[in-house]
């Protein structure tokens, strides 16, 4: 771990992995042929638009380099098509589920994720989720009636955090979006309630991986000797008595960051019940105490974590695009509780 003083300036944005759908190596007896067109006759069900969008936006790799849909395959050539999203696992059902809709144009939508609601199916969460609600939502869309698995998701959060998701609507703006936050210029912060008093700015480093104890978790490996290599920056926003408000920034977009190197630096997320934070950690003894913390876990059923503001440039006009949210109500009483526990001391 090592923590350094911030410089004052915006962070990059996290970054979201991107997944591997397709190697191909092209035969010793290929003739040359444009890629487009080569990866039409090689791909079920593949379109030549939606290859060609998907080369545009830097999707498709030969030998590891972006190429453009005009390049001409040679034998011998390894073609990779990555994507924001893994390949397809299980089926999606629309769902009528209402959604906070913050922004939306003929490209994208951005939508303010209230806490509880997983991003995308998976193990234990088939339905009820935002892209089951983004189907219903777009069912008119052909990106939303495929078979993919995160249909227009580029990124995510945590079930239990709220805020900020930027949803792409066709395969232009997914590509081009995703390409920000692999490239890291994507602006986002995220407000976090924590245990105990961090110094006022600091970079917490460490490789992050699964735990070897509990695969459920996450775990930071300082010595970089497994997991993939992790940076948060914070800064302290407000002390009060035993919590504090840090205001989050990533340079790197790992499952869980946020919460486990808050957690590894000593300040884990407040009611965070993977990683320690739903116990009382800091603060006295005295009978009372303990109640007034465990009345805020019962007002604050998850961990405090808010992803505040989203900006990005705009997939096809290429204006800056800025968005804020407020800190939903379920925190922002915990917080004000807080206040007034401290200034009554």
């Amino acid at each position: 771990m090592c923590m350094t003083d911030l410089k004052d300036k915006s962070e990059p944005e996290e970054q979201e992995e991107l997944y591997e759908h397709h190697r191909i190596e092209v035969d010793k007896g290929q003739q040359f042929l444009r890629i487009d067109k080569f990866l039409v006759n090689r791909l079920e069900n593949a379109s030549r638009t939606k290859i060609h969008d998907a080369a545009i936006a830097g999707n498709v790799l030969v030998n590891d380099n972006s190429v453009k849909p005009n390049y001409k395959v040679k034998p011998g050539d390894i073609i990779s098509i990555v994507m924001s999203h893994p390949p397809r696992e299980i089926e999606i059902i629309p769902q009528d589920i209402p959604i906070d809709i913050v922004y939306e144009d003929n490209e994208l939508i951005v939508v303010n994720k209230k806490p509880g609601m997983v991003v995308h199916p998976g193990y234990g969460n088939y339905t009820g989720t935002l892209v089951n609600a983004l189907a219903y939502h777009f069912k008119h869309l052909p990106m939303f009636q495929s078979d993919e698995l995160r249909p227009g998701l580029v990124h995510r959060i945590d079930k239990n955090t709220s805020g900020l998701i930027v949803v792409a609507k066709n395969e232009i703006a997914k590509n081009k979006l995703a390409k920000q936050f692999f490239d890291h210029t994507i602006q986002r912060k995220y407000i976090a309630l924590v245990w105990g008093i961090p110094v006022d700015k600091g970079s917490i480093e460490g490789h992050i991986g699964r735990s070897l104890k509990d695969r459920k978790k996450m775990y930071v490996f300082a010595k970089g000797d497994y997991g993939k290599y992790a940076i948060t920056h914070y800064r302290l926003l407000e002390k009060l008595g035993y919590v504090s408000i840090i205001e989050c920034s990533l340079e790197t977009g790992r499952t869980h960051q946020i919460r486990v190197h808050m957690q590894f630096i000593g300040h884990p997320l407040f009611n965070d019940n993977t990683y320690g934070g739903d116990q009382i950690l800091k603060g006295t003894s005295f009978t009372k105490y303990k109640q007034f913390v465990q009345n805020c876990f019962s007002m604050l059923p998850r961990h405090a974590l808010h992803a505040k503001s989203l900006g990005f440039i705009h997939p096809v006009n290429g204006k800056n695009m800025f968005f804020e949210s407020e800190i939903p109500e379920d925190m922002n009483a915990v917080i004000e509780k807080w206040r007034n526990y401290t200034f009554n001391r």
